[in-house]
């Protein structure tokens, strides 16, 4: 008989480590309080931009770089993949990644070369973009995008493809402590039975295991992102200090993100919305005379240093948590799953998995 995996939370790293399951011979189901797939206000996996990339990896830790690292080409043979069997396009591009001042260019340039990252030192104006704080950028031609909502559709549609049991707009109990997880109540009072549960909850996560992890430190932190569609658009990704801009094969650019501490509020505001136009229009001037076509915002679920928990419960049998990835959740997804997956399984992880144990 197939083991069953309950995995608890929808977005990309619950879709992932579903797939990674169901790959290893698993029946899994999943638990999402709204839907999977759905742009759901709050949702931070339709949400983010979809840089397959950690921005500034030379300013975070090795551990964070051990599930960022192999990102990228983990996507190009996926999106190929999804395409393949469910029809549905995650509009994967490598559209490179132009970095503006300012920024430690000798930690920069250290870092591409150790990773075998190419990188070249160009002119910003170069690149068709105004840098307000000096011409001297840098280039990284090989980082790629994948669009986040594309993604999602994809793998929804495999996951079903897949016999992968959904059970949408179900919302779970916090746990309370036990020795030993075979069921969970939900708040409309079912009881949900598995062998192993997963918790990939994001910025719910806390919420979910404050009872039995009080030492879990995770907290949303809100990203709110602008939508246009100018007569010409950037033909790269482009960030400075912060801020990011994503063109898109269809002709559409994002701009943001911001993080902002508010708790469980999803709501857009103005004053971003002025703060992000002006960023934008300072890289892009034309940008003045085009209209704004969307603003929304996601919830990260925010963690010291980006560093997430892929473990065992410490205190639980059969309990397991793969969250916290707060801005890489996208870039870290793959590694997270066959981590937590290995782990599951009894098997050698593939990467130390010290460093992302859970603290009770």
């Amino acid at each position: 008989m197939k083991k069953h995996v309950m995995i608890i939370g929808g977005g990309i790293v619950g879709c992932m480590t579903a797939m990674e399951l169901v790959n290893r011979g698993c029946r899994v189901t999943i638990v999402e309080r709204n839907q999977i797939a759905s742009q759901t206000s709050g949702e931070s996996s339709w949400a983010g931009g979809g840089i397959i990339f950690p921005l500034l990896p030379w300013m975070y830790s090795e551990q964070v770089n051990a599930l960022t690292n192999s990102g990228a080409n983990f996507y190009r043979e996926l999106s190929d993949r999804l395409q393949r069997e469910t029809g549905v396009d995650a509009n994967f591009e490598q559209s490179g990644f132009l970095l503006l001042p300012t920024f430690d260019t000798e930690a920069a340039q250290t870092w591409c070369a150790a990773n075998q990252v190419p990188v070249q030192a160009v002119k910003a104006s170069a690149f068709g973009v105004q840098s307000i704080s000096g011409e001297d950028a840098l280039w990284l031609p090989t980082i790629c995008q994948i669009r986040p909502p594309y993604l999602m559709q994809a793998m929804r549609q495999w996951l079903e493809q897949n016999n992968v049991t959904m059970l949408e707009h179900t919302q779970l109990m916090p746990l309370q402590q036990t020795a030993v997880l075979s069921e969970w109540q939900t708040v409309s009072g079912e009881t949900l039975s598995a062998d192993q549960f997963v918790v990939t909850s994001g910025a719910w996560s806390f919420d979910l295991l404050k009872e039995t992890t009080a030492k879990l430190n995770i907290k949303p932190m809100r990203g709110q992102i602008l939508l246009y569609k100018p007569q010409k658009n950037l033909e790269q990704m482009v960030y400075r200090e912060g801020f990011y801009m994503i063109p898109r094969r269809d002709g559409y650019l994002l701009a943001g993100s911001t993080l902002e501490d508010v708790g469980f509020e999803a709501a857009v505001t103005q004053a971003v919305r002025d703060e992000i136009s002006a960023k934008a229009e300072a890289i892009m001037p034309a940008l003045k005379n085009e209209p704004i076509v969307n603003h929304w915002s996601g919830l990260r679920p925010g963690t010291p240093e980006n560093l997430p928990t892929i473990s065992a419960h410490p205190t639980i049998e059969n309990l397991y948590l793969n969250t916290g990835h707060f801005r890489y959740g996208l870039t870290m997804a793959p590694a997270s799953a066959r981590l937590v997956a290995a782990l599951m399984s009894g098997e050698k992880p593939p990467i130390d998995a010290a460093a992302y144990a859970c603290i009770s």
